[in-house]
Order: structure tokens, then C-alpha cells, then sequence
């Protein structure tokens, strides 16, 4: 799939290892790579959701229509898809939504 981001500081952190170390620490950061790597194998978002990839789960209430992968708890990385004919997928913040 194709990513894009909200924001450009939200794409440094999902593009540079170690602007993600910075903000986050190391294992926040391994996670979110590890994440970021999954989105783009994968070939749908409703192949993350049928196979769990990540934790992969629709949202609801004031996030209805976006996504969730898990990082290190209690933090998710949350996206929203792009288009439906074409595969991919925004990152919109990395949060505790909790």
C-alpha cells in the first residue's frame, strides 16, 4: 500500500529511525517501523483486519472511520484509508486514545 501522512513531522518520525528514538525511545520506535513496514506489504486494509496484522481494528465513536494498529501500550498508531479503489492509507497521529 501507499502511505501518506498528516503531517511532515509525523512523517519524519514513520520515515527516520532515529527521529522515531528521539521522540519516542527505542522500542516505541522499533514498533512503529515494524508497523509502518506491515501497512506497506500489506495489500488491503481488510487484510490487516482479517488476519490481525498488528492488531489491526476499526475504531468507533469520534475515530469512526479510522483504524488502529497496536505499539507499544497503550499507544496506537491510527490511520485512515486514502480511497477505495486505490490501496492506500493516511497516518494521522500516533496516540493513546484510551
Amino acid at each position: 500500500m501507499n502511505i501518506i501522512y498528516r503531517t511532515k513531522k509525523l512523517e519524519k518520525i514513520c520515515a527516520v529511525f532515529e527521529i522515531a528514538k528521539r521522540e519516542y525511545g527505542i522500542n516505541m520506535a522499533q514498533k512503529i517501523h515494524q508497523r509502518v513496514g506491515e501497512l506497506k506489504a500489506a495489500e488491503s486494509v481488510d487484510f490487516l483486519i482479517q488476519y490481525c496484522v498488528g492488531g489491526c481494528h476499526p475504531l468507533f465513536g469520534n475515530l469512526a472511520g479510522s483504524y488502529a494498529m497496536d505499539l507499544v501500550q497503550p499507544y496506537r498508531l491510527i490511520f485512515e484509508k486514502c480511497d477505495n479503489t486505490i490501496q492506500c492509507v493516511r497516518i494521522t497521529k500516533i496516540v493513546d486514545y484510551h
